[in-house]
């Protein structure tokens, strides 16, 4: 018999080898091609998320899950649901660059009546087939206005982009409207010696005018700022634009707030960014419907335009930013994110979605960059393909993005 100094000591080390041979809390234990460990460490259970992932979710039995399975093992915890799931229609924007130089000729309607791709189509079926429930529609500020800073909404130009609007209300999913020009029109900030915080209320104050009855309408106050010198007063501009919406009568739909750094979920909060943004009110004082927009991409440098994905972004941006957030009271939307079609998309964001949802408290859901006029060459693309009247996703969205057929299924509704 050994000593019992020794006894104790064979007890750690198992007890540690048999840790070692299981996945901790929202790792990976099984899909198709995995090899490491298939068990999760106690309080877990491996759940599917699709036939490519399954992962280590809160729960008390052990599950094992080996190869390509199909079914769940268990239910999703109660009440761990997205509220939003959707796919970024890009065109509008086309013409625009990060520093906020829009051409309004270089704008591509994602609609087959101006020539462009079956946006409608699109919509429909990502609605329909999928169970995606929001679509974001960028667009540049200066086709809104046609070129004119300060100017009123175009009656030539507006009514092609409030005709894609239309067509994302009629899917029955909310609708974001995006303008997509990097906190800047023509090179210089707003409210930082470029156009003043008057003239960027102006354009939300008519599109709020617009849009002051549908419910369904989410309004995006910008795309990506970045490099912008002071959050605070970039904060005040996002002030500006939040108090037009309101006056103007759209008393009840979600804003999106967006910080510094490309809206980046990693330096939200470091960068200043959150902290600024906590100032932001309604007229009345509240923070009712005020969500903070962000982004993050899973490839190598997260600039979304590498084919391969190399992190899940979960240690490094989600988990930081939701202990944040609940200490603030606050929720957040990652309106932007996306891979490649390839394995290690897959995985990890199967991993990022699946960490969202189990964090939906503060998380509201996750729009996919992108489809509308996309190419189905594009490195991120997310359009589908039609033969007939089949539609067929890439496979990133079927295999995890899309609600009905991957990693939140069953997990998305209104």
């Amino acid at each position: 018999m050994a000593p019992k100094g020794l006894y104790a000591i064979g007890l750690v080390l198992s007890a540690a080898a048999s840790v070692r041979g299981q996945s901790p809390q929202f790792g990976q234990c099984g899909g198709i091609g995995w090899t490491g460990p298939t068990t999760c460490v106690a309080g877990s259970v491996c759940t599917v998320s699709s036939p490519y992932y399954s992962q280590c979710l809160p729960g008390t039995a052990t599950s094992t899950a080996t190869g390509p399975v199909t079914t769940p093992t268990i239910s999703p915890v109660s009440g761990n649901k997205l509220k939003y799931a959707g796919v970024n229609i890009a065109g509008f924007d086309f013409g625009c660059g990060s520093d906020g130089t829009c051409n309004v000729s270089g704008a591509w309607p994602p609609l087959t009546q101006y020539y462009g791709m079956d946006g409608a189509g699109q919509m429909q079926h990502f609605t329909q087939d999928d169970g995606f429930n929001v679509f974001r529609l960028p667009v540049g500020w200066q086709f809104l206005v046609n070129g004119v800073l300060g100017g009123d909404l175009d009656p030539t130009t507006f009514p092609e982009y409030d005709q894609l609007v239309q067509t994302c209300l009629d899917t029955g999913a909310a609708c974001i409207v995006d303008i997509h020009n990097y906190a800047r029109w023509n090179g210089l900030i707003i409210g930082q010696g470029g156009p003043t915080n008057e003239q960027f209320a102006s354009v939300w104050s008519q599109l709020a005018t617009k849009y002051a009855d549908e419910e369904n309408i989410i309004f995006g106050v910008m795309n990506e700022p970045h490099d912008v010198p002071d959050i605070g007063l970039w904060a005040q501009s996002v002030q500006a634009a939040v108090t037009a919406i309101r006056q103007a009568g759209a008393t009840k739909q979600m804003i999106l707030l967006p910080g510094n750094d490309w809206t980046s979920a990693q330096t939200f909060v470091s960068d200043g960014s959150g902290p600024a943004l906590l100032n932001v009110t309604n007229p009345d004082g509240t923070t009712t419907g005020l969500i903070f927009d962000v982004h993050k991409y899973l490839d190598v440098d997260n600039s979304g335009t590498n084919t391969e994905c190399v992190t899940n972004n979960i240690d490094s941006s989600w988990a930081p930013l939701a202990t944040w957030l609940r200490e603030n009271g606050r929720q957040a939307f990652n309106t932007e994110t996306g891979g490649g079609n390839v394995a290690s998309c897959v995985e990890f964001m199967c991993q990022q979605i699946a960490f969202q949802a189990q964090n939906s408290d503060v998380f509201l859901g996750y729009v996919g960059w992108a489809a509308g006029n996309f190419a189905t060459g594009y490195p991120l693309a997310e359009t589908p393909t039609q033969t007939g009247t089949t539609w067929t996703d890439p496979l990133l969205v079927s295999s995890c993005m899309a609600p009905i057929a991957g990693a939140q299924s069953g997990s998305t509704g209104q």
